[in-house]
């Protein structure tokens, strides 16, 4: 089975920075073992110009066999002869999808080190699988791929025997797409789609697996049409998989709302109040504590990392004490939301010029962070690997370095208080961690001290005498030059190798 990735460049940004995307070196052929047979990584042509980057794979029908999955169906009497020759070997299926995970791990993630910002950023794109199995046709085809983004989804039937037109197509398609997406969005879409074009999958289908398509569906399957279908193909109709999968994305759904803060579960009035009023939203109540911070603090040019889609911008831009105000996020589609929230293109020159959004991983040193008055991390650390949190640790603290520090972050022990919320789960079902309140103040002592600022502790929401708030929020002050440095605030970009290092 064969697949292709192909992009266009100038000599400024010359395509062969796929190969830099991928980690695989356009000038090499590399090979790589799957459970399945080998799979082959390899560029037919690599110019500034053009660079097309191919991914074939080489099934062996018996270590299929013998793992139990290449059987035929049924009882007839050729299933033992269909274990053996069957289209496993050459038209794109979950194989495939397995082989990207091996051959792309990096790529799928986002990742990568040498070229932080290209990959964050979205750029044109042409995908070639020859021989896709299609249990919908394509219409599905179109169906699926279509609502992500891509500005062409061509999807042509292929014929059973061009010598025979009147036996009619085969279930497998051509698939094209084009469109500037970013790589890592555009092979994610392909992990999940192509199992669940061939409906079928070479491996059994175990609980992790929602937590593989949620990772994988991460800012797209949400809203996402056809999800539900998605959702039961991809975990092969297991239904309680499926309604798992589906509830944790109504959550991520209801996250990403225009009327919503981040943390859904946060958000949620509750319905045991005694009183008629309705109570405040902890997202309001959260903002509201930010904003005091920021004013008890003296400062007029604050950066919102972690932005989303720009509630705090906006509650920032309503107050003329707040000259310059910039949000990032690594999510173009949260800063386009932000951007429609904000008017940005109706917005007078004037009061335009106090707010900027960028795009940026917080992971990464930007030198353009460099020298504000305070940052605010509201909801942001959770949804960060722990082992890449000390890489956001040094950009923010070390290499950024701004006067004051707002961090909030859900306390996990007052989750026992939310009804509607499963014991066991998060608050959100991209949380990597939930902290205690003991964890939190750990966390926050150890990088006050690394970077030499003190730290406060400001409970956020009804303080539970038991359990306490339902929020926690970190101020961070400046004190001193950060442990081991000479004073002078380094403003270059900083790998994450370094910002280990650090």
């Amino acid at each position: 089975m064969f697949l292709t990735i192909s992009t266009t460049g100038t000599p400024e940004r010359p395509a062969t920075d796929l190969g830099f995307l991928l980690h695989k070196h356009p000038e090499k052929a590399q090979t790589f073992s799957t459970s399945h047979g080998v799979a082959h990584v390899f560029y037919p042509e690599a110019s500034a110009e053009r660079c097309t980057a191919a991914l074939l794979l080489e099934v062996d029908p018996v270590a299929l066999v013998r793992r139990g999955k290449g059987k035929g169906r049924g009882g007839a009497p050729d299933a033992a002869l269909a274990q053996y020759v069957n289209d496993r070997p050459y038209a794109a299926s979950s194989l495939l999808s397995t082989a990207m995970s091996v051959t792309f791990k990096s790529a799928l993630r986002g990742d990568c080190k040498a070229m932080p910002e290209r990959a964050a950023a979205p750029m044109p794109l042409r995908i070639e699988v020859p021989a896709l199995p299609a249990r919908g046709g394509a219409e599905l085809v179109r169906k699926l791929f279509g609502p992500l983004g891509w500005s062409g989804v061509q999807a042509r039937p292929v014929p059973l025997d061009e010598r025979f037109p009147e036996w009619g197509d085969s279930r497998y398609v051509q698939l094209v797409l084009e469109g500037e997406l970013r790589l890592a969005d555009a092979l994610r879409q392909l992990y999940v789609l192509l199992p669940v074009l061939d409906d079928a999958k070479h491996y059994w289908v175990a609980p992790d697996e929602v937590d593989k398509l949620l990772r994988a569906g991460e800012g797209w399957l949400a809203d996402h049409p056809e999800q539900k279908l998605i959702t039961s193909r991809y975990l092969s109709r297991r239904r309680g998989l499926a309604r798992q999968a589906m509830e944790r994305l109504e959550l991520v759904r209801l996250a990403e709302s225009d009327d919503l803060a981040v943390e859904s579960i946060d958000n949620a009035v509750d319905e045991t109040a005694d009183t008629e009023e309705r109570p405040v939203p902890l997202a309001v109540r959260r903002r509201d504590a930010i904003l005091a911070a920021l004013t008890a603090a003296g400062a007029s040019r604050v950066l919102d990392l972690g932005c989303g889609q720009g509630q705090l911008v906006q509650a920032l831009l309503k107050d003329p004490r707040y000259t310059e105000i910039v949000g990032v996020d690594v999510s173009m589609r949260a800063l386009t939301i932000a951007s429609r929230r904000l008017r940005l293109e109706r917005m007078g020159e004037r009061q335009a010029s106090r707010v900027t959004l960028r795009q940026g991983s917080l992971a990464y040193t930007d030198k353009r962070l460099a020298g504000y008055d305070a940052a605010v991390l509201s909801e942001v650390v959770e949804h960060v690997d722990l082992p890449r949190l000390p890489a956001l640790e040094y950009a923010v603290f070390g290499a950024a370095r701004p006067r004051t520090v707002l961090v909030t972050t859900p306390n996990v022990e007052y989750n026992v208080r939310w009804e509607t919320l499963p014991a066991g789960h998060t608050r959100h079902g991209d949380h990597r961690f939930e902290w205690t309140r003991a964890e939190f103040r750990a966390w926050a002592e150890r990088v006050a001290g690394r970077y030499g600022y003190g730290v406060e502790f400001v409970p956020v929401g009804d303080d539970d005498p038991e359990v306490g708030p339902p929020t926690q929020m970190a101020v961070f002050t400046t004190t001193a030059s950060p442990r081991g440095s000479t004073g002078r605030t380094d403003t270059t970009d900083t790998t994450e190798k370094e910002a280990d290092a650090a």
